[in-house]
């Protein structure tokens, strides 16, 4: 009866990551682009949502909890190169285009330029195998996207 009364309050055990497919590499990747600065705002974790819902068609609830376990992943999970590979080998150019617009999105989202920021986005950038051109057009497209949206 002890060991239950002390035990009454324990955490459970949260459920094991799933492996990373391409819609939770972009979903951890937009994660760590956002606490790459160190401060994860409302706004992020309010555009990540959105992205995720708009770009996998879920609903908000399932977008939440596709964010959820996008963090677990991202605090648990490998390094960047190995989400941005599991991208450029599963998706179309097109698609990795559209990925890194999303992450632009996520870096705009708070109104500041964050230099960790950047250098997350340049090293998936390398990643997928786009060109600074790619870059600056995904760029200027989520700038777009966030002058309509806000």
């Amino acid at each position: 009866m002890l060991h239950r009364l002390l035990h009454a309050f324990d955490a459970p055990e949260p459920p094991p990551l799933p492996a990373p497919d391409e819609k939770l590499a972009l979903g951890a990747l937009m994660v760590r682009v956002a606490m790459s600065d160190h401060s994860y705002k409302f706004a992020e974790v309010h555009r990540i949502d959105l992205l995720l819902r708009r770009l996998f068609g879920l609903g908000p609830i399932e977008a939440a909890k596709m964010r959820a376990t996008s963090e677990r992943l991202e605090r648990e999970a490998p390094d960047t190169e190995e989400f941005g590979d599991i991208l450029r080998k599963t998706v179309s150019f097109a698609a990795r285009v559209d990925a890194l617009e999303a992450l632009w999105e996520v870096t705009l989202a708070d109104g500041v330029r964050h230099d960790e920021e950047l250098e997350v986005l340049e090293d998936v950038r390398r990643t997928l195998g786009l060109s600074p051109e790619d870059s600056e057009a995904a760029r200027a497209r989520a700038e777009t996207e966030l002058g309509g949206s806000q």
